[in-house]
């Protein structure tokens, strides 16, 4: 494990990236990752938490998920969501969290790489039901920065806890920072 922790900090340090806060040693956690701009977010993101020494599962659209990408991602933690109907990707992830002693999963609330003005609120539902904290991650392709913003625990009132949980990515820029967008 060592040695991969090193390979990953290497590897963000040849291209320039640092590595933010880390968040502490929270066992459970719901990590919102913001902004998603680009698909090198999961590879930022994957670096920097197996540069900490942390494991994460993460949710990606079940298209990836085909021979051989699927090897990989499940590899890497990945968890395939149909988009097209309603499913019970928040139950069964709430399932996941009662069944383990350490678990974290990261979720991109803008649930796309396009611009989009609202946020989808999955991550804080399984968040408020799992009783566990949101760690507010981010990826600052203007400081070439990863790190963890702030443990945030959900209150219960969904409108204003996902605008503080927003704006704490005010000043962070996404690779393509006309996609991402900002609260006032």
């Amino acid at each position: 494990m060592k040695i991969k922790r090193t390979l990953c900090r290497l590897t963000l340090q040849l291209f320039g990236w640092t590595i933010g806060p880390d968040g502490g040693d929270i066992p459970k956690s719901v990590i919102c990752v913001a902004p998603h701009t680009s698909n090198l977010d999961l590879t930022l993101g994957k670096l920097f938490y197996n540069a900490l020494g942390k494991k994460s599962k993460f949710l990606m659209k079940k298209e990836w998920f085909f021979f051989p990408f699927n090897i990989l991602f499940k590899s890497m933690g990945g968890i395939p969501v149909n988009r097209d109907k309603s499913s019970s990707t928040t139950e069964q992830i709430i399932r996941e969290f009662a069944k383990h002693d350490t678990f974290h999963i990261a979720i991109t609330p803008e649930g796309t790489r396009k611009k989009t003005k609202e946020w989808k609120k999955g991550f804080y539902y399984i968040a408020l039901k799992a009783g566990v904290p949101v760690q507010v991650a981010y990826i600052d392709y203007g400081k070439k920065e990863v790190g963890m913003k702030a443990t945030f625990y959900p209150t219960g009132n969904v409108e204003e806890d996902i605008l503080a949980i927003r704006s704490m990515y005010n000043g962070i820029k996404g690779y393509h920072e006309k996609n991402f967008e900002k609260v006032k």
